[in-house]
């Protein structure tokens, strides 16, 4: 089987934009297919089911989100919506309202875009967060995740005050705050997933290395945290900072980016979402800002970012572990991983 695949880049080197690769699972190996689209700092894609392709963009000294139509091996661009200064670092559709989610980091801001008939996007709402925490990264809000609970609330994520918003979503895509969670201080919270029953939720704490466990109640909105774990050793003592999270489809395995000790590091979850370490797995490069697993699950890509290099994984579905097939496929200056499913 043929599986298509998106990398979204950094431009600040060698890359153009997004690039293309193709896993052949029967094969089991990882090609890079070239550019797909030229375009700046596409850092965060973001798939809808009429193969629209939402990304970061920017332009000159102005960011926001593009809109482009795929047509087999080509995007063609629909429209940006942009503003002054630093470009989002998430980027995430609603198809049941047909809106588009971005997070700004360093703006501190939650945008929301209406996808019109023909792709295109339209600005409807925004929030603007303020707050800060200990570390010398918290200095002021930083919102790094907008993505759905559930049952179809909105989370905003921001890594700056350590906090997790819960928002409620109109149908014309205004927001109304519904929940706060606040973290330990310092803890750095960036990215979740949700378990297949929608009652917890795994936090990846950035700045802290450290994964939470959250109960989330659909009747209120809110979240409390349950536990914690790191996701890199306790003797390790250089720069990391935990990066992308995902899940398995049956809720059993849960996999985690670090960025600096440069593993995935696997945990098996039990029925209570509380997680347990089952595996440290080199990326074979530096700086593994995100990663997927196919939609087999019986495979893994992750792109470091600083080796410009993706690393392929064959993935066991009964114990969850990971083992190396493939390195160095060339990704230039990979940040972003996203399988067409």
């Amino acid at each position: 089987m043929q599986e298509k695949i998106l990398f979204g880049t950094y431009t600040k080197k060698t890359s153009q934009g997004i690039y293309q690769g193709t896993l052949d699972t029967t094969a089991k190996t990882l090609t890079n297919d070239g550019l797909l689209a030229k375009t700046n700092n596409p850092t965060y894609l973001a798939l809808s089911a009429k193969n629209r392709l939402y990304s970061v963009d920017k332009e000159d000294d102005q960011g926001g989100v593009a809109a482009w139509q795929l047509d087999g091996k080509h995007a063609n661009k629909l429209n940006a919506v942009i503003a002054p200064g630093t470009p989002p670092a998430y980027v995430a559709v609603d198809e049941a309202r047909q809106l588009v989610y971005s997070a700004n980091y360093h703006k501190g801001t939650a945008s929301v875009l209406k996808i019109a008939a023909n792709g295109e996007l339209e600005l409807v709402d925004q929030v603007k967060h303020t707050g800060n925490g200990p570390r010398p990264e918290q200095d002021e809000s930083h919102i790094h995740y907008t993505d759905l609970t559930p049952d179809n609330r909105l989370v905003a994520i921001d890594l700056g005050s350590d906090k997790v918003y819960v928002y409620n979503v109109a149908d014309n895509g205004k927001l109304t705050e519904q929940s706060v969670l606040t973290m330990a201080a310092g803890f750095g919270p960036r990215h979740l997933v949700f378990t297949p029953d929608g009652k917890h939720a795994l936090l990846a704490g950035e700045l802290s290395s450290k994964v939470a466990t959250l109960d989330y109640d659909q009747a209120t909105g809110a979240f409390t945290q349950t536990d914690v774990i790191a996701t890199i050793p306790a003797d390790y003592t250089d720069h990391n900072g935990a990066a992308a999270i995902r899940l398995s489809h049956d809720g059993h395995f849960l996999y985690v980016s670090n960025r600096g000790y440069n593993t995935l590091a696997v945990f098996a979850v039990d029925a209570d979402a509380k997680l347990t370490l089952i595996q440290q797995i080199s990326t074979e490069g530096d700086f593994p800002r995100d990663f997927d697993l196919d939609p087999t699950e019986a495979f893994v890509v992750v792109v470091n970012q600083n080796t410009d290099n993706a690393t392929l994984y064959a993935r066991d579905l009964k114990t969850g572990k990971l083992s190396l097939l493939q390195k160095d496929v060339a990704v230039p200056e990979g940040v972003c991983v996203l399988f067409s499913k």
